[in-house]
């Protein structure tokens, strides 16, 4: 006679009317928007490409790595057993694993190797698919992308450093870059007193020899109140110099084979991210290259945010395409009432509601990822990428906390559970829309981009008109938007609510193009025509139902 087992043969210990583990995804195959935008937006020849990384990044095992490295936080390791000051941050192995992942399958630099049409779309694609999973290493991932086109602002550092960047084999060991196998790079630029405001910035620069200008070496003293991914071979900053707030490149070595003076201060504790390093560094005369030209800072650097940002909008649209992912898994295999959660009426209305806003973010921006490599020698694209990514970066990330959100309550309890990626997913949508720039910065951003760009309105205005007569509703809302730009009053106290429309016209106008009738309609229906709370749930009663969540994925 076997055993009883004391555990597992409790008389009270019947699990049924429990979902299954979810297991393995295949990321990519059950993404029908992102097969389809991929295609459309000139990608399709990277499909074997992202496919392949969507079924590597999706399995149970790299799911895994993203729990252990956000469980077990970094540390901030200041000197070595003998007292010296070494400023590194020791990682958990699941980290290292992660960034391995992401470095070998060429996600921080897979546009610039793949120079040809759709390449930032299949890169954005990528990133996508791993931020899914994990988002803290896609902090340095997107720094290393973003990074650059500022580098070019001066050909004797591009030279130097662009072939370090290009590499595919990750190398955490902490030696000068030049005997590294590949690199990553960050920045930062904010300080305590002034956070968005960098022109409040007190760092100085001062050079080094008699040499000053761009490529020329000089030494900064000041401190940085949010460095992320401190153990970056490199760093952009900003430092004022006689002629102004300029940019410098700060490598962790200097050449002389001495580490620089960037002292880590402390690690921030983070509402989530947990699994990236952020920290105060204090710039202890601290060798560094002047970066585009002298007083000409910000405008040498921004080329590295409109990168950032693009990572920003990616990523706040992958945690709402996984947090609906895992809702549709819950209320396929959940019963109450005697039916399947997803059968229930309500229950199919919240979850189409996140499948359209889900869709709608990946569709644009894909778009956007189009524009950005267009606008490398399109003057009309590259305003749009201008303006959209702020408009993206915006309404993507200020989105995706009240899905995820509304992904968990689907779960009941236990998906406000450690063990579920919920919580995980949750307290990481917030970063993104404050990183780079909160809300109220970007939207002012989408003024300054329209102000200083004669071009970028137009062109905006051009694309949205593409889909005039798909619907009604979106034809009433660019006749409304185009009305807001020409009333009379203070831009920015409007500036949200033009950003907002700008966002709502463009993703409206990209799904009535290229979205089923049952989603585009969904949407213009829920978001554009009448009072919309932001809520979800609500869609009317005339929905198309089965037709969006079999789109989504669903388990019928």
């Amino acid at each position: 006679m076997p055993l009883r087992n004391p555990i597992t043969d409790l008389p009270t210990h019947e699990v049924t009317n429990v979902p299954p583990l979810l297991g393995d995804q295949d990321l990519y195959a059950k993404d029908r928007v992102l097969q389809e935008g991929l295609k459309r937006e000139g990608a399709g020849w990277a499909e074997e490409i992202v496919a392949g990384f969507g079924r590597k990044a999706g399995t149970e095992e790299v799911m895994e790595w993203a729990n252990q490295a956000n469980r077990y936080a970094p540390e901030l390791k200041a000197f070595d057993r003998n007292g010296r000051r070494i400023n590194q941050v020791t990682f958990h192995p699941a980290y290292h694993n992660l960034m391995d992942l992401a470095i070998s399958n060429d996600l921080p630099t897979f546009a610039w190797n793949n120079p040809k049409p759709g390449n930032h779309v299949a890169h954005g694609a990528l990133s996508y698919l791993l931020n899914q999973v994990e988002g803290g290493v896609l902090c340095p991932m997107a720094m290393s992308y973003a990074v650059l086109p500022a580098l070019k602002a001066t050909p004797s550092i591009a030279n130097e450093w662009i072939p370090r960047l290009l590499a595919r084999e990750y190398d955490a060991r902490d030696i000068p870059a030049a005997e590294k196998k590949s690199i990553t790079m960050g920045m930062f630029m904010t300080e305590k007193q002034g956070g968005s405001d960098v022109r409040a910035n007190s760092t100085r620069a001062r050079p080094e020899g008699d040499a000053t200008g761009p490529g020329a070496p000089y030494i900064l003293s000041g401190h940085k109140f949010f460095c992320s991914a401190p153990m970056s071979d490199a760093f952009l900053s900003l430092a004022y110099t006689e002629s102004g707030l300029s940019c410098f490149l700060l490598p962790r070595w200097k050449p002389d084979g001495n580490r620089n003076g960037l002292y880590i201060q402390r690690l921030k504790d983070k509402l989530g991210n947990k699994s990236n390093a952020s920290s105060e560094m204090e710039l202890v005369e601290t060798w560094g290259l002047m970066l585009g030209e002298e007083g000409r800072g910000v405008r040498t650097i921004i080329d590295m945010v409109q990168g950032t940002r693009y990572y920003c909008a990616i990523g706040s649209a992958a945690l709402m395409r996984q947090a609906l992912v895992q809702a549709l898994h819950h209320t396929s295999h959940r019963s109450a009432f005697q039916r399947k959660l997803i059968q229930q009426p309500l229950m199919r209305n919240v979850l189409s509601d996140l499948a359209i806003e889900s869709e709608a973010a990946t569709t644009l921006f894909l778009r956007l990822g189009r524009a950005i490599g267009e606008g490398e020698s399109d003057e009309g694209a590259a305003s749009l990428a201008r303006l959209g990514t702020a408009i993206g970066k915006y309404w993507i990330c200020k989105r995706a906390p009240g899905h995820v959100y509304e992904a968990m309550e689907c779960h009941g309890g236990p998906g406000y559970i450690e063990e579920s990626i919920l919580p995980r997913l949750y307290r990481e949508t917030p970063v993104n829309s404050i990183w780079e720039g909160s809300g109220n910065v970007i939207c002012l951003d989408v003024l300054r981009a329209l102000q200083k760009d004669p071009a970028a309105l137009p062109v905006f205005f051009a694309e949205i008109e593409l889909a005039r007569g798909g619907h009604s509703a979106l034809d009433a809302l660019i006749d409304s938007l185009k009305s807001e730009m020409k009333a009379p009053g203070d831009f920015e106290t409007r500036a949200r609510r033009i950003t907002e429309m700008m966002a709502l016209a463009w993703q409206g106008a990209l799904l009535v193009q290229h979205a089923p009738n049952a989603v585009s309609d969904a949407f213009c229906a829920a978001r554009i025509n009448g009072p919309w709370s932001g809520a979800y749930g609500s869609l009317p009663g005339d929905t198309d139902f089965a037709a969006i969540l079999e789109r989504a994925g669903a388990e019928m």
